[in-house]
Formats: C-alpha cells, structure tokens, sequence
C-alpha cells in the first residue's frame, strides 16, 4: 500500500491486533479457560482494549491524540502478555501455545511502538 493511511483498518498494527484477538477468543472458548470467567473475560477485554485503542485513536484526528491511545495500546498488549503467564502457569494452554501468542503480541507490542514513535515524530515536526 503507498500513499496515506485513510482508515484505521488500513493500519498493520490495527490488523495484528484484531488478529490476536481471535486467537485470544479462541484459546478462552473451551476447556478449563473458558470456565474461569475472570481470567477468560480479563485477557478477553486486554485483548480487545488493543485493536479498540488504535482504532479510537486514529479517528480522533489529533496526532497527540492518536499518540496517547497508541501508549495506552501498547500496555494492553503487555497485559495480554502477562496474562498469558497465568494461562500457562495453571495449565491453561500449553507451552507451544504461549510461545506462539507471547510472540504474537510481543511483535505487535513492537509494531504499536514504531507506530507510535513515528507518530510522535510527525507531532514534533509540526
């Protein structure tokens, strides 16, 4: 794709985390996981916080804005992540399943901050 970003679907970082977020959804609909509704509901809306935070952003207009939503972005993903921890610690998933998502939602924590560094480049050169 060339040219500008027009819609936030246009987004790699957006498309990841929506990703994720399936994957996510996946893991918490059977077993054990999916009987433990705090956990389920908790990594679930971590998840979802991600891809919604970078959509909010995007539309706000405002490079600061957007900026400020890609941070809050970013620490979804790493709640994801910890959360990711207990899954495994309780036997939830298993090893190749958290090595697989951590991965996931380690690259799309580092595509969120390359967003964001490039983002709050443009907002300093204004």
């Amino acid at each position: 794709m060339s040219g500008k970003v027009e819609r936030f679907e246009d987004l790699i970082a957006w498309q990841k985390a929506r990703q994720l977020t399936v994957e996510i959804y996946r893991i918490t609909a059977g077993g054990e996981f999916s009987r433990d509704f705090s956990l389920r509901d908790q990594i679930r809306r971590a998840a979802v916080s991600v891809m919604s935070n970078i959509a909010e952003g995007f539309d706000r207009g405002s490079r600061g804005e957007f900026h400020q939503f890609l941070v809050i972005a970013k620490a979804s993903c790493a709640e994801v992540r910890s959360q990711l921890y207990v899954a495994q610690d309780v036997g939830y998933i298993s090893q190749e399943t958290f090595s697989n998502l951590s991965g996931t939602a380690n690259e799309l924590s580092k595509i969120i901050g390359g967003l964001r560094a490039a983002v709050q480049k443009q907002r300093d050169e204004k």
